[in-house]
């Protein structure tokens, strides 16, 4: 099927099941420990064996030799499999690192050998007397020396944007703001670590692991391997957390491949958390310059967003530019990216890749602005909201509510109170609240699914689409249900194997509205076989109650599938709305903070998120997406920051002891509302997605608040105490 044009009345409208607040059908697996993640036993008669992965101890340079030989004789060792052994590998399309093979050291941990043993602590013991002998060279590892020499990305890719002439209107601006804003590194963070297991069946390879794109890694094993991809099965199931994380192929499938190969056996592996940390994809650091003129109205008339990053040889800038480009108005605007070479882990799509950084700083620049023209920051929000892509004025937004988001949400959060900075006190705490705008765009990728019909008149799906705790089986069984004139419970859902239809999969907030589109067009094609298979009228059959009608005409779906059963497949495809019309989701947050007037320790109080994103398809689990990515952006902005080690290359706190995320004891009262709204160019569903949108604004939302609460202004995240103590004892 293709989307070509906007969705009018179908299925979905009835709101049967879609739009329900229906908990997760997978829920009760999940807490009683039935669900099997990666790194289980999936196959009773498998005899597994476990693989430990040994890291480079250098970030740069190349290995000269390796002394294995301690390492065979001890106890359980049943092989070993070297990154020399193995040789240069050609790279899958989406991975920027070299995952193993050959003599070169891209950066610290890269997987140089892999010890397969009888127990993990065996193989964990025996990989510690491999004896490496390395050619170390000098690496570049600091963005701030680096970003002197960055130049621009691939224009193709990543062009600079210009519109108007800022170069004139800036400088003429009776308001201007000229500053500079750093994000971290961060890491995703995933309470499952990258885990895999891996077993071969003559030349046939099956691989356990945790993805959020089956296809993607299907492809790039595939590649590495040398082989043909339909001889791999990839599967899924179930995923522990991703966060962009696990979109791209990683060293534990790879070296499960190889290590099952070699031992003959069934293999685990499963990434130590500090070469995760080193080893997998992390959030770049980012060094943005926000320029800003404005009229003394409120009204911008120049903006421009650089912004310089860094990643490996080859790789690709962290586009926080992005937002700027479509957020609010402005005749005379410019955005410019540069990339500089780093030596660290591959840099690459953390949750809300660009925006999340990109309105970090984006957000702050605003409330700047707001504060130098005396203009309440809500109302200089709305002041400068568009209705078509400031870039090219010709595209209209397919719908746009981010002044619905504003105005609800300040009236819900009681933003009418709000007091002047360093003005309001709770004993020895100083209390602000602020606010930031959201913008995260609303991708389309094709998808597919298959649909049976049973004989007991049950509906199963299948689709290699992913859950990593977003609720895809539950949306996906509502949307077969609406279609199929089913309950939930007669549906069953069947996701993460590579054996089923392609889907968009997990990532860049698409997986819910694509995915449950393929499941759309899919059901589509079953409805018209069952129409077809029993001759009744399809301008006025319903499916509804298990049964499909026409007129006084009523047959059981399960009288209809015979004892066969029906199957049909399908692919939603998309045409040019998304080029005609530019669809993206909005929001606002709201944030209430209280910082220690004598320590300067911060904490969040109060956080408010509305949220414009098409029909939301279950507000229990798109809440449960918002409130997980607003807990993130808490983090993002008081605590989490990979340090570098700028003399050694590496992430130094590469642990959960010392990279810090939000807990529950950070985390106070969170509210979410969703516009009641749909977006008829987005999908048949004429839903968007809310997954990253929940986290893009929220670390501004917390900075804003804390200078609301203090009177210091923090342009360097995270926003940590040492940074605001120098400037308290003057509102103190």
């Amino acid at each position: 099927m293709k989307f070509d044009r906007p969705a009018t009345t179908n299925p979905i409208d009835n709101l049967t099941v879609v739009g329900r607040p229906i908990h997760r059908i997978d829920g009760a697996l999940k807490v009683t420990g039935q669900a099997t993640y990666a790194y289980e036993g999936h196959e009773p008669d498998l005899d597994y064996a476990y693989g430990y992965p040994l890291g480079a101890a250098i970030a740069k340079g190349r290995i000269l030799a390796m002394d294995v030989e301690a390492a065979k004789s001890a106890p359980g060792v049943l092989s070993i499999v070297t990154t020399l052994d193995v040789g240069d590998r050609e790279k899958g399309e989406y991975n920027t690192a070299t995952l193993f093979g050959g003599s070169k050291v891209q950066h610290y941990h890269q997987a140089v050998a892999l010890v397969i043993a009888e127990t993990f602590e065996q193989a964990r013991a025996a990989a510690s007397l491999i004896k490496v002998e390395y050619e170390e060279e000098a690496g570049s590892y600091d963005l701030d020396e680096a970003m002197k020499t960055a130049v621009k990305p691939d224009e193709e890719e990543e062009p600079d944007t210009e519109f108007g002439d800022f170069d004139t209107a800036f400088p003429r601006s009776p308001v201007t703001l000229d500053a500079h804003y750093r994000t971290p590194d961060q890491s995703h963070a995933a309470m499952e670590p990258h885990a895999s297991i891996a077993a071969w069946a003559g030349d046939a390879l099956r691989v356990w692991t945790s993805s959020q794109m089956i296809d993607w890694w299907r492809q790039d094993l595939a590649t590495f391997l040398d082989m043909d991809k339909e001889k791999i099965q990839l599967m899924s199931p179930f995923i522990g957390g991703g966060f962009g994380g696990k979109l791209f192929l990683r060293a534990d499938a790879v070296l499960a491949a190889l290590g099952a190969k070699a031992a003959g056996r069934a293999v685990k592996v499963t990434l130590p958390r500090p070469m995760i940390m080193n080893n997998t994809t992390h959030r770049p650091a980012t060094v943005q310059r926000i320029r800003i003129g404005a009229a003394a109205d409120g009204k911008i008339e120049a903006i421009a967003h650089e912004s310089w990053s860094g990643d490996l040889p080859g790789g690709k800038p962290e586009t926080a530019v992005n937002q700027t480009r479509l957020l609010y108005a402005g005749a005379n605007r410019m955005t410019a990216m540069r990339l500089a070479t780093l030596d660290l882990a591959e840099g690459n799509a953390m949750r809300a890749p660009g925006e999340a950084p990109g309105l970090m700083a984006l957000e702050i620049a605003m409330d700047e602005m707001a504060d130098k023209l005396g203009i309440d920051p809500v109302e200089f929000r709305i002041i400068n909201d568009t209705q078509v892509d400031p870039e090219h004025p010709e595209r209209p937004f397919s719908h746009r509510d981010l002044i619905g988001c504003l105005r609800l949400g300040a009236e819900r959060f009681g933003w009418q109170g709000r007091q002047t900075p360093g003005s309001r006190r709770e004993g020895n705490w100083l209390i602000g609240t602020g606010v930031a705008a959201a913008l995260r765009n609303n991708l389309l990728v094709p998808s597919g699914a298959r649909v049976r019909l049973t004989r007991e008149g049950r509906v199963t799906v299948e689709t290699d689409m992913t859950d990593i705790g977003t609720g895809s089986y539950t949306i996906i069984a509502q949307t077969a249900a609406e279609m199929m004139g089913v309950t939930v419970e007669e549906v069953d859902v069947r996701l993460g194997d590579s054996r089923f239809p392609v889907s968009a999969g997990s990532g860049g907030q698409f997986g819910a509205n694509c995915s449950t589109a393929g499941v759309y067009a899919a059901c589509v094609k079953l409805r018209d076989a069952v129409v077809k298979t029993i001759g009744l009228n399809t301008e006025d059959v319903v499916f509804e109650g298990g049964q499909v009608r026409s007129g006084n005409r009523a047959v059981p779906l399960a009288e209809v599938a015979g004892p066969e059963g029906l199957v049909a497949e399908d692919t939603m495809e998309w045409g040019d709305l998304s080029k005609t019309h530019q669809q993206s989701t909005f929001g606002a947050h709201f944030v209430e903070v209280a910082v220690d007037m004598a320590s300067g320790e911060c904490r969040v109080r109060r956080m408010l998120a509305v949220c414009a994103a098409g029909r939301i398809l279950n507000p229990i689990t798109a809440r449960s997406q918002v409130i997980g990515a607003m807990t993130m952006g808490v983090g993002a902005a008081l605590s989490e920051e990979l340090a570098v080690d700028t003399r050694r290359g590496f992430f130094v706190n590469h642990d959960l002891a010392g990279y810090e995320v939000a807990v529950h004891a950070d985390i106070p009262h969170q509210e979410v509302i969703f516009l009641d709204e749909t977006d008829p160019m987005s999908s048949p569903m004429k839903a968007k997605g809310v997954g990253e949108l929940g986290l893009c604004g929220v670390s501004a939302a917390i900075s804003n608040a804390v200078y609301n609460a203090t009177g210091v202004r923090v342009r360097e995240y995270p926003v940590t105490l040492d940074k605001l103590i120098g400037g308290l004892p003057e509102v103190a």
